[in-house]
This record gives C-alpha cells, structure tokens and sequence, in this order.
C-alpha cells in the first residue's frame, strides 16, 4: 500500500478519537518500521537519543493506535494490522473519514481488487501475510559479513515472495542484489559443471554492467571452480564497496544431476568458509533457496545445507488464514470458516490464497468450495490435474505416493521418491517418515488412483 496515503488514514483516525494528527516523531517511527530500522536506527539518523523513541515515542503512539484499530498494536504486528485496517476502511461502504477525502487515491482501489492468485505475490500486494518474525531474522542476518541463508519449502509455499521481499529490503540498504533462478537455465548448461559456472559468472557480470571478462579468468590448468572463484574474488568481489547478494533460487534443480551438484554445491560452502579468513569474500552475501532436502550424497563438511540460517517455511496457522480472510474482506471473526478451510488443504498458501479470492469474489460458497474441491469440477481442478499428469509420467513415483495414501500412519519412503513427492507438495516429510500433504490430495488421488485401476 502507499504509504503516504496510509498516513492520511492513520492521521484521519487519530483526529477523530484523539484530536491530534501523527506528529513528526512518530512519522519517523512509522516510516523506520515500513524500512524494517531499529529504534537505535531511526533515533541516531533523526538525532534523537535511542531510548527516547523505545521509551516515550512508540508507547504512546502504539497506545493510541490500538484504540483505534481495537486491537493490541506492537512493532512486529504494526504494519500488517494498519494496512488491513485501512483496506478495510476502503472497501466499506461508509461515508468518507473526512469531507475532503471523497476517496481514496488509486492505489489503493488497486491493491484492494486481488488479482487472480497465481506465482509469486507482488511487493505492494496487501494480499501477502507476512512472517514478521522469519523475515526480521532474515533482514538482521543479511547484514552480516559473509552470510549464508537458506530457505527450504515444498513448491508454491511462498519462497519467491519472501525472496522479492529480502531482495527489496537489501536494495533499500544500498546492496547490490542478484537474483538467478536455476529453473531457467538449459539442461545443456546444467548437467555441465564449466558451462554451468561461466554461466553463473556471466549472469552476475552483466547484472551488475560490467564486460563478462569470462577468457581473461578461465584457465583449463587450474579447473573451473578455481577459476570461478577468482573471477569472484579478482574481478566482481574487488570491483564494488558495497555488500553483494547473490539470491540462487529453485537450486533443486541441480539435484538432478548428481555429479554436477557434488562440485556446484560444496563450491558454494567454501565461499562461505573463505569470508572467515578473506574480507573480500564478506562482501558476498548467499541466498540459496530450495524446495526440499537434497538427497545428493555429500561429505558434511562440503555440505551448504549445514551451514547459515537455515529457514524453513510452513503452512499457514488457522489464525493466519483468519488474518488473510479479512483482507480478501471475508467476515470469519467465529475461526470456523477458518478451521473448515484448513481441514481441507491444510494451510497450503497457494491453496488458501486461491479458495479465499473466489470467496472474496462471491463466486462460490465455502460449502460448496468445500464439497467440490477435490472433483474436476472444483476450483483447485487444474492444480490438482497438472499433479495428476506428473504422477502419470513416472509411475515410480505414482507408487510411492499410493503406498502414502494406503497406508493408515506416516511411512518410509526411498529418499529420491520422497524428496520428489515433497517438493511436489503431495507430502509432508517428518525425517524419513511420509504422509499426505493435505485432505485435498487424499482424496482426489485415491479416487483417481480406484478409477485408473478400474478403467486399465
């Protein structure tokens, strides 16, 4: 949401409860928080004391802003509960807080009409729920000389959004920021390790405008990881004062070609070890982002998957899926929309963002969503197709997921079919142990599973 139109709400609201508009101090701690500062941040740069803002400014206006909106507002929840309020206030059918303010700017009118539920989700969508406390110890540990993080979930968990939201934030710190999706790239290009890592150079040369330079480094003595990492070291690293993010996403994509991956991934670790002994390589920053384990055998002390922040994204809670209600502006105060939503699909975010913008749109009831979800006439029909055909395709893997869906607790599975399966969403993974991923998926597939015995 705009932000300047979201402190024309707020000031709307504190005039009419409280006579008195945000003063500029507690302009500055709204705008630190919409920045994701500290209060030690935003005091130093305004030239206040720090314990003025932590002490007197924040309780105050987060006082009076918790009358308004009627719930308990804090720093964490402050931006999440302001704007759902005032997208509220701008769907409602009441007169205008204010005679002059006939409506709100267009911006807002736009970001209160969701868009069809479909990848990523945008960085001024109201639609994105965030997790506040995930998301600050990302931005805290981005910070820091040579970090590594990395963020593992199933498909469609919202990895990429959270990814465009840490991008953001580091190019608001002044970083330079890369982001490459290994979805994208060429099997060609994958399945060999020299191709892959000139690809990976030249990608992040000319993001950051600068001449490839790829011959003037690469030397067949020396092998391609050593000369990978002195392009690095000797050509990007050295060439900027700030720190740079390199944010690798879908790196599951390279599980699939084992050889590649021991070199490609343990080359990864060692930049990070590297930053420990050389300032230069602090100024690298990695991101790797992934569906699910890998199941490539690697030595724990080459692994990249045991080293950094790791952080693993869940389902939605029933109280998040409530918070989400409110702003597709569906009236589930009771939890019991809530409850009965999640029975069904679990938390899964693709899933309830889909459910909850037909709801919002009044095209379906929840009974009837509810009743049809898991038919071909139903509203997850082509997800749940598109999963289909891909179980088709390799019966291995169609075996293992019956074998899931037959089976009365969690069960062991092969560590490639599981890894698979997970990074479908099909399954939820307790170390070696299987069950389905959601009701949804149990019940489509078993009866798709009854039929396609029937019909061969």
């Amino acid at each position: 949401m705009n932000l300047d139109c979201l402190f024309e709400i707020v000031d709307c609201l504190l005039i009419e409860s409280h006579n008195r508009p945000l003063n500029s101090t507690e302009n500055l701690i709204l705008q630190g928080i919409w920045q994701y500062r500290t209060y030690n941040q935003m005091a130093i740069e305004a030239g206040y004391s720090p314990g003025y803002f932590t002490n007197v400014v924040a309780p105050e206006l987060f006082g009076r802003l918790s009358e308004v909106i009627g719930q308990r507002v804090t720093k964490k929840n402050c931006r999440m509960l302001l704007e759902t309020y005032a997208i509220t206030k701008a769907a409602s059918k009441t007169k205008p807080l204010r005679q002059d303010l006939t409506q709100f700017p267009p911006t807002v009118n736009q970001d209160t009409s969701p868009c069809y539920p479909s990848g990523s989700v945008p960085l001024d969508s109201p639609f994105y729920l965030e997790r506040s406390f995930l998301e600050e110890q990302v931005y805290q540990e981005i910070g820091k000389p040579g970090a590594l993080i990395r963020i593992k979930a199933p498909r469609e968990m919202g990895k990429t959004s959270l990814l465009l939201r840490i991008l953001d934030y580091a190019n608001r710190q002044s970083y330079y920021t890369i982001s490459l999706n290994l979805e994208q790239v060429e099997q060609a290009i994958l399945s060999d390790l020299n191709q892959l890592l000139r690809w990976l150079c030249a990608n992040i040369a000319r993001q950051l405008q600068r001449q490839p330079m790829l011959d003037e480094y690469w030397d067949e003595d020396l092998g391609s990881k050593i000369s990978c990492t002195l392009y690095f070291q000797e050509y990007l690293l050295k060439s900027i004062n700030t720190p740079l993010i390199l944010a690798l996403d879908e790196v599951n994509y390279i599980f699939e070609y084992p050889q590649v991956a021991k070199d490609f991934l343990p080359l990864l670790r060692s930049w990070y070890e590297e930053a420990k002994r050389l300032p230069i390589w602090q100024k690298l920053r990695l991101l790797v982002v992934h569906s699910t384990d890998i199941y490539v055998p690697l030595e724990l002390n080459q692994s990249p998957f045991n080293v950094g922040l790791p952080i693993q994204l869940d389902t939605f809670s029933q109280e998040e899926v409530q918070q989400l209600a409110q702003r597709y502006r569906l009236n589930w105060a009771d939890g019991e929309g809530a409850r009965q939503l999640m029975v069904m699909v679990g938390g899964h975010p693709a899933l309830v963002h889909l459910a909850l913008y037909h709801l919002g749109r009044k095209e379906i009831t929840l009974s009837q969503l509810l009743e049809t979800a898991p038919t071909a006439s139903g509203i997850y029909s082509h997800h749940l197709q598109r999963l289909w055909a891909t179980l088709q395709k390799q019966p291995e893997l169609a075996q293992a997921f019956d074998t899931v869906l037959n089976a009365n607790e969690a069960v062991p599975l092969d560590p490639i079919l599981a890894h698979k399966l997970s990074s479908m969403g099909l399954i939820k993974l307790s170390g070696s142990q299987a069950i389905a991923g959601c009701e949804l998926y149990r019940r489509f597939f078993t009866k798709k599973a009854q039929q396609h015995l029937i019909y061969t």
